[in-house]
């Protein structure tokens, strides 16, 4: 039987250098909030809580009661550590000031979806967390702290709660994945150094937009359906799970690409860049892949605001490539 090493252990031969200790005690404490955030949503429809609270979220979206649970547990969770400052939930309208007495050494900054997907609980499928972590500029900050671009993150990861619960990360040095042992309550390292593949013949996308897209990830995808017949020469299969969570894992683990463009009913996109497009574009970026809102690398995008949307394409190299080089011809002919 193969022995695999536990995310602690892990945290403490891997994460050196400036931000080392912060970081290790920070992501105990991301992992404690997910075990938990496991445990609810498993309880979920027991519990009663599958259903929606009847109001919205700054985002104008409808709050499931899991939504507000699991904020709760990641917000509580996380100021443990004392190097937190200040967080920023998809939840809430505003940051989340931590506490003095909850943070001695608060120099980070930590940006969270605590359940990407949540649409997905009611019918079973998989939803998430995701979180980034940037440095502050100090122990007290203000909004301007917060708006640094994906470039300037220091970690980013996610969790996965499917068929099994997983963990997966990057510091900047790679990435690599944890899956939860129910019998241990451990995470496990069981996808280290995760890559994406070089080629694919998979994309997924929301098809029913089609006619609110604009003209190159029309093209994109026109070819893709094409297949054998078309300019491409190669059949492609579709996907689309509407957790971003779950497509991005997808194509870690097996290749393709993921895409919520901009389009005349979203002018500024659908995805929020914060706490969204940045962390999932670190991840795919250090895992070989690529990640661009059509004109620009999602990492170099300089936010306005803490809940700013963007456009996300993100996945095999080669193929954002194309997807961009599309959008620049395009943008030429205007």
């Amino acid at each position: 039987m193969t022995k695999h090493i536990k995310i602690s252990d892990f945290l403490k031969q891997h994460l050196q250098g400036e931000h080392g200790v912060a970081l290790n005690a920070i992501l105990s404490d991301v992992v404690d909030a997910c075990k938990k955030i496991a445990v609810a949503i498993d309880k979920g429809a027991v519990a009663g809580n599958m259903g929606s609270l009847g109001s919205e979220n700054v985002q104008g979206e409808v709050q499931k009661a899991l939504d507000v649970i699991t904020n709760d547990i990641f917000v509580e969770a996380c100021q443990r550590s004392g190097y937190v400052a200040g967080m920023v939930s998809e939840e809430l309208v505003d940051v989340i000031d931590v506490a003095d007495e909850h943070k001695k050494n608060g120099d980070y900054l930590l940006m969270f979806d605590p359940l990407d997907g949540s649409s997905n609980v009611n019918v079973n499928i998989s939803v998430g967390t995701i979180f980034s972590i940037l440095k502050s500029a100090s122990k007290k900050p203000d909004l301007a702290d917060y708006l640094q671009s994906g470039a300037a993150q220091i970690c980013a990861g996610y969790a996965l709660y499917g068929t099994s619960t997983m963990l997966v990360f990057t510091t900047g040095n790679g990435v690599n994945g944890f899956t939860l042992d129910a019998d241990s309550n451990e995470f496990l390292l069981t996808h280290p150094n995760m890559q994406i593949a070089k080629e694919t013949q998979e994309f997924a996308i929301n098809m029913s937009n089609y006619r609110f897209w604009r003209e190159p990830v029309q093209r994109y995808i026109d070819e893709c359906l094409q297949g054998e017949e078309g300019d491409r020469k190669k059949d492609f299969n579709m996907r689309w799970v509407a957790s971003m969570v779950a497509e991005v894992h997808r194509i870690l683990v097996r290749g393709g690409v993921f895409m919520y463009p901009t389009d005349t009913k979203s002018r500024s996109g659908k995805l929020r860049l914060m706490y969204e497009a940045n962390p999932m574009s670190f991840i795919v970026e250090q895992a070989g892949g690529a990640s661009t809102t059509g004109s620009q690398r999602i990492l170099e995008v300089q936010p306005s605001g803490i809940h700013q949307r963007v456009p996300v394409m993100m996945g095999c190299k080669s193929e954002i490539d194309r997807i961009a080089a599309y959008h620049q011809v395009t943008a030429k002919r205007k």
